[in-house]
């Protein structure tokens, strides 16, 4: 590199995903520990309430993580051995586990090139009298066709679950990410919108549903078991199914709270960052993400960029290479899932039989969006892909 360019510092190398915390979650969190109750407690039953808020809920069950909100809710929408369940190819493994853990066989459609979303058409061609659900992912915070998949759903009778993820803050078509299927399932993983270190959520339309999560999510133990060791005296409990350790923790929801507090202001963080990376973008030989939809809220979660060797002069791999060399993390979002050695010994999956996802997968980047990204950092990330694609 000339010294003209010169690299990102060492010492100041930009972690991809890196969430902001404030001291309002510092706080918290040493208030729960000195509290002495640190397992599922008051402030679980607190972060529920606000995210229903939020949300516009009435049901919610919070868990240790997304993955086994997704495979809560596969159970609660009676999803059984043998039965299907259609989703997408782009996505993260966690989303074709779930189903795999509740006995279901993955059945995926291919996406849209554009959106990067399940393609409503390829779903509608894959359903069989063994279809029992759709599993929509709104990649990357833009919401997918939900319109024709719930119509789809309807015509066939099936459950819809959405994979919100990425997608916390996401609306369409004046509904809200989650709201819109039978169950919505979210992630406070370290690197999403919201953050508990690990967590999931679960919103359910259905009071009957949402209790069954949340009995499943502890052991299968009768409903508030966690309340035996409170003030209250201890509580006899009963073991009503055969269940998972699924709880959140009062210590991750004590960041969450506070985080949930401030999703707007983040949201619009990165909105800021995303128009200014389309701006000084637009002229590189990548290709930058669609706009959103009309009448729809794009969540702003990941910015990914195309690159083809052939357009741009270097291969997807070399790039994440580049970037890295000057200290910027950058992430890939996803391969496709049939990339993976498992899915194909054991589903007998080829990428070739998806090839929108096949081709996005092998040349998407994502780069840092997070709000705690501060206006040097975002120059720094455009000045490193200005510097490796010439």
């Amino acid at each position: 590199m000339t010294a003209k360019h010169p690299v990102r510092p060492k010492d100041r190398f930009l972690v991809f995903g890196m969430p902001p915390i404030e001291d309002e979650e510092i706080a918290e969190v040493v208030a729960t520990l000195k509290s002495g109750w640190i397992g599922s407690g008051p402030r679980v039953s607190r972060f529920e309430s606000e995210f229903k808020r939020y949300k516009g809920a009435e049901h919610a069950v919070a868990l240790n993580s997304c993955t086994a909100a997704l495979h809560l809710s596969m159970l609660a929408a009676g999803v059984k051995p043998g039965d299907e369940v259609i989703t997408t190819p782009m996505t993260f493994c966690a989303t074709v586990n779930a189903i795999l853990h509740a006995g279901g066989m993955p059945i995926l459609a291919d996406i849209d090139p554009v959106t990067m979303n399940i393609d409503p058409e390829e779903v509608r061609r894959k359903v069989t009298p063994r279809t029992r659900a759709i599993v929509p992912v709104h990649f990357a915070g833009r919401p997918c066709a939900m319109d024709e998949l719930m119509a789809i759903a309807r015509e066939h009778g099936l459950k819809v679950i959405e994979d919100c993820a990425h997608a916390i803050e996401a609306e369409y078509h004046g509904q809200k990410a989650g709201m819109i299927g039978d169950l919505g399932c979210f992630s406070f993983y370290v690197t999403k919108n919201v953050v508990t270190g690990e967590g999931g959520m679960v919103l359910a339309r259905s009071e009957k549903d949402a209790a069954r999560i949340k009995i499943l999510g502890l052991h299968g133990m009768s409903k508030d078991a966690w309340k035996r060791f409170g003030d209250e005296g201890y509580r006899h409990y009963q073991v009503v199914e055969c269940g998972y350790k699924y709880n959140m923790m009062d210590l991750q929801a004590a960041i969450g709270i506070h985080q949930l507090a401030r999703v707007e202001k983040y949201w619009e963080r990165r909105s800021q960052i995303w128009r200014r990376y389309t701006e000084e973008l637009a002229r590189l030989p990548v290709v930058l993400p669609a706009a959103a939809e009309p009448d729809t809220r794009h969540g702003y979660h990941l910015f990914t960029l195309r690159v083809d060797e052939k357009n741009s002069g270097i291969s997807r791999d070399r790039f994440l290479d580049a970037m890295t060399a000057q200290n910027i993390g950058v992430g890939v979002h996803y391969l496709s899932i049939p990339e993976h050695p498992y899915y194909q010994g054991a589903l007998g999956w080829k990428p070739e039989q998806f090839p929108n996802a096949m081709t996005v997968g092998r040349s998407t980047v994502s780069i840092p969006i997070s709000a705690r990204l501060d206006d040097a950092d975002v120059g720094d990330v455009i000045e490193a892909i200005k510097r490796v694609l010439s």
